[in-house]
């Protein structure tokens, strides 16, 4: 199971939110690119990258420090937030970043142009509030249950997502172990991120009983900025 540390972006700095209220956060370095490259020398084999300006507005805003971060690590990075035109998917795809993850634009009709178009490199981000999809930086929470709409994607070709519970992340309270299960039985064959709540070692253990089913990583971002999680010890036990 990958371990895979995160990287959310606000006002050119790292931070962490509570719960994606962009008035509790946290801030743990000026410097992203450092992180990343922490990150990598710890042996990371994927970075996660959260443009939290670019959800809020509806556009991305750290585009240059990404791309930046992207051209100077030699392990893949994945990016989301506020990506929802074919222009700005195609800039990131020019910038060598194969990993691009879409969300709010799944509940666009649009979508389907964009899916046709660029389905090897796009990532399902799916944010669930509960058990509903939420959208536009989790401001707004749809009346799309999450699983309907994982298997409606799913159906389209749709293989890998990732799935943030909402309610723990930025929490450290521990993974909704219970929905990760969940969408994995309810959706057979998909590969499932799982991100929000995690808090340790165990946490991860615990994610890795659903491998099973579909599980192929976790993300982890306030764990290990609050040395919880020492990323290169979990990187070795998870491998």
């Amino acid at each position: 199971m990958l371990v895979i540390p995160a990287i959310d972006l606000k006002g050119g700095k790292c931070v962490r939110l509570v719960q994606g209220d962009p008035t509790k956060q946290t801030i743990y370095s000026d410097d992203p690119l450092t992180i990343a490259k922490t990150f990598e020398a710890d042996g990371a084999k994927l970075i996660h990258i959260v443009d939290l300006d670019g959800a809020f507005e509806g556009k991305p805003v750290h585009a240059e420090i990404v791309k930046k971060i992207a051209k100077s690590l030699s392990i893949p990075i994945e990016i989301g937030g506020g990506i929802r035109t074919q222009e700005m998917i195609e800039e990131y795809l020019a910038a060598g970043i194969s990993r691009v993850i879409v969300g709010t634009v799944l509940l666009s009709q649009k979508f389907d142009a964009l899916w046709q178009l660029y389905r090897n490199h796009l990532i399902v981000g799916i944010d669930v509030k509960n058990s509903y999809v939420a959208t536009h930086g989790w401001k707004e929470v749809s009346s799309v249950p999450a699983v309907e709409f994982i298997k409606t994607l799913h159906e389209k070709g749709a293989e890998e997502f990732i799935v943030t519970d909402i309610s723990t992340d930025g929490m450290l309270s521990g993974p909704n172990i219970a929905l990760m299960e969940k969408l994995l039985k309810e959706v057979p064959g998909i590969r499932l991120i799982a991100s929000g709540g995690i808090a340790s070692i165990e946490d991860l253990l615990r994610l890795k009983t659903l491998s099973c089913l579909g599980l192929k990583g976790a993300i982890v971002g306030k764990a290990i900025y609050d040395g919880r999680i020492i990323l290169a010890d979990a990187l070795r036990i998870m491998s």
